[in-house]
């Protein structure tokens, strides 16, 4: 069964597995041994399994890396339909393959013009992408917990958990919608987030993108952590201008930087994260040295005290100054009872002799 999303093709085990990879969330854990293949266009997170082959390749849409796949492995399974499919999904993902959008590249416009081509009755391309793009930013009728699931992307390092969601809609509507802290609240709390990054997108004249950024966290220590990361970003810089936000758990800003979409994004958070937890682990590590130096030294102190106790508990023997020695460093001298007795009765009759 072939499954198309906006972004990644996905093909069940039992149906041609060796021509198309399965794409697993990290929810899906259950379901990664069953993984043959992967084929992205962005940035890898994690060490590859050397038995689950990876291909990635910086392109506008994953779409076109699964196309090329098709064409050079399997050109039968390409008919109309999964011809539309995939020209429905490259156009999208690049804009209508408009340059000044910043997504589609040389090997994008290779295969979309291929399969315009091969299949000459594919909708025109501007009216298939404007359909599809009315669909996409239809959020009418959507509470904001939809709103920020719809299109989400969850980064987490450390004891942080973000979610960056694309929002379609100018950031000054987003705002304006009742309650919105209030709901970003309960979002984090339900799905245990600490911070959104919420990147609104909207279009003008439908081509050239309008972008704004907004970070939401009841912590002002984590929202502060976040905004800096994103403001010091030099690959891409980002452009970032201060606007007006009613909330206080909430800053908001212009990008100037149009052409740093959420895949752009997402890297300078991620390393963001890893920095943060390495400095973390550094501290800890600092701590723990101060505590068993703090440990050793109080131990050292209490040995010193026993042995000074130990010592003062008793008196040395006195000296006389004018011999070498001590008369009882032998020992106390050997008495007999009754050598005692007699020296007694002899002190006592001296006593009596020079009586008055």
């Amino acid at each position: 069964m072939l499954c198309l999303e906006m972004r990644h093709v996905m093909l069940t085990p039992w149906y041609q597995p060796s021509l198309l990879p399965i794409f697993c969330q990290r929810a899906d854990r259950t379901l990664e041994n069953a993984v043959v293949e992967v084929i992205d266009h962005r940035r890898l997170e994690r060490t590859p399994s050397p038995f689950c082959p990876v291909t990635m390749e910086t392109v506008g849409s994953c779409a076109t890396l699964v196309t090329e796949r098709i064409v050079q492995k399997a050109p039968k399974l390409l008919d109309q339909q999964v011809a539309q499919l995939l020209y429905g999904t490259i156009i999208t993902d690049c804009v209508n393959m408009a340059p000044e959008a910043g997504k589609v590249t040389p090997k994008d416009s290779q295969y979309v013009s291929l399969l315009e081509s091969r299949f000459p009755k594919l909708p025109r391309r501007s009216i298939l992408f404007q359909s599809l793009q009315n669909a996409k930013f239809d959020v009418s009728g959507l509470s904001t917990e939809q709103m920020l699931l719809k299109d989400m992307k969850t980064v987490s390092g450390g004891d942080l958990r973000l979610a960056v969601s694309v929002i379609y809609m100018t950031l000054e509507d987003f705002l304006q919608r009742e309650c919105l802290q209030q709901e970003l609240c309960e979002f984090c709390h339900k799905h245990n987030y600490n911070l959104v990054v919420a990147m609104t997108i909207s279009f003008i004249d439908n081509k050239e993108p309008f972008r704004q950024i907004a970070v939401y966290s009841s912590s002002t220590h984590n929202r502060d952590e976040v905004i800096k990361a994103l403001e010091k970003a030099r690959n891409p810089h980002l452009n970032l201008s201060p606007m007006s936000s009613p909330y206080s758990d909430m800053k908001a800003y212009v990008q100037g930087n149009t052409l740093a979409s959420r895949k752009k994004v997402l890297p300078i958070i991620s390393d963001f994260l890893k920095d943060r937890e390495r400095k973390m682990e550094q501290l800890e590590d600092l701590e723990l040295e101060d505590e068993c130096t703090q440990e050793q030294g109080d131990s050292q102190q209490c040995c010193e005290d026993n042995v000074i106790e130990e010592d003062s508990g008793v008196p040395p023997t006195p000296m006389n100054s004018l011999v070498e020695g001590c008369p009882l460093d032998s020992g106390l001298p050997k008495i007999n009872a009754d050598v005692l007795v007699e020296k007694v009765s002899k002190i006592v009759t001296e006593e009596d002799d020079d009586g008055p």
